[in-house]
């Protein structure tokens, strides 16, 4: 399953879904490259 997530402030990362760590982070890996961060919610919340 395709996750995506926030590696900094601006730069986000989607790749296949590796697992969830106990601190509510996520790994997703991206060819042979691992990357880990703060997943993004699956739906935004709309602008008003």
């Amino acid at each position: 399953m395709l996750r995506t997530i926030m590696v900094g402030k601006y730069i986000s990362v989607q790749g296949e879904f590796v697992r969830e760590l106990a601190n509510g982070l996520i790994e997703v890996r991206v060819g042979s490259r691992t990357y880990t961060g703060r997943p993004v919610p699956r739906e935004w919340p709309r602008a008003a």
